[in-house]
């Protein structure tokens, strides 16, 4: 099962194949997410994804995008974001993730090639798709295949890649820095405000209200900022997430239904296990015994 690591500012915890190389690479289908959907989150790295067999949706920001097969996606660093199910139906993909720190010491370099990037408000992510990216897909391609193969020297390799992918882009105008003084918006730092708030106190009876105080708004405003950039009410949100961590709490740990039920915030076990049963089709304890018998 695949379980992102979240601190409480939902800033993703990126578990670095080296912790001295920050450069992650994996292949997963969606399927191994609980209900075929990642958690909202951001990192500081740059991610890309390549669609490798089938489709998904893709939240940045609160903009829906649709992946099909071939599509490559470079997310900039800082943005909300993540992938789920399109129409229920598994989706094969490829992550990279890549700090910027790899991309060269000489500070001239990075003024000029990287940081307008990074700071350019309006540039939340690159969509290409298959047919206009086919050299970004081989790119992509390479890159997952040298570090599944590891030959001797595959990092130097991986990292020049990813370097001349780049400079294809500029080449391209595909990284035009001409908003890079634009600000995150007003409503997306609320919005951060109040995921976080729901990350950290999940575990918790809170309300709508306590959701809305914590990004300073009104409920109104609240259910608004959720709508745009999640497509979700706040407690939808909330009970969603919470669903996602009994996933992985009886995936991975031998409590007993009714002591997840209550470390999940939710205080009725009937309702829990309905809840549970209206989203992943079947019960908790259903959900438990298929998890094991796939992993024996």
């Amino acid at each position: 099962m695949q379980n992102l690591e979240l601190m409480q500012d939902f800033s993703e915890i990126v578990q670095y194949e080296r912790i001295d190389i920050p450069l992650y690479i994996s292949t997963a289908n969606l399927s191994a997410y609980p209900d075929m959907s990642a958690p909202c989150h951001w990192h500081e790295d740059i991610e890309w994804i390549h669609i490798r067999k089938g489709k998904m949706y893709y939240y940045i920001n609160g903009k829906r995008i649709i992946l099909n097969e071939k599509d490559s996606l470079m997310i900039n660093a800082r943005q909300m974001h993540y992938g789920y199910s399109f129409q229920k139906q598994d989706c094969q993909f490829s992550c990279i993730l890549f700090h910027p720190a790899l991309f060269c010491n000489n500070q001239a370099l990075l003024q000029k090639y990287v940081t307008p990037v990074l700071k350019n408000g309006a540039l939340e992510y690159l969509h290409i798709p298959s047919v206009q990216g086919q050299e970004v897909s081989h790119f992509l391609t390479q890159i997952v295949e040298l570090n599944e193969k590891k030959p001797n020297g595959y990092e130097l390799e991986i990292i020049a890649l990813m370097h001349t992918l780049w400079s294809r882009l500029w080449q391209q105008n595909q990284l035009s820095p001409g908003q890079s003084c634009q600000e995150m918006p007003d409503d997306l730092r609320l919005q951060k405000d109040m995921v976080s708030f729901i990350y950290r106190h999940y575990p918790e009876k809170i309300s709508l209200d306590e959701i809305a105080a914590s990004g300073n708004v009104s409920r109104s405003k609240c259910c608004r900022i959720f709508k745009h950039y999640l497509q979700q009410s706040p407690v939808d949100f909330l009970n969603a997430y919470r669903l996602k961590i009994s996933c992985n709490l009886l995936a991975a740990t031998d409590k007993s239904v009714t002591e997840i039920a209550l470390a999940c915030g939710f205080n009725n076990l009937s309702y829990f296990s309905k809840y549970f049963c209206q989203h992943y089709g079947c019960t908790p304890r259903a959900y438990r015994n298929r998890k094991y018998q796939v992993s024996s």
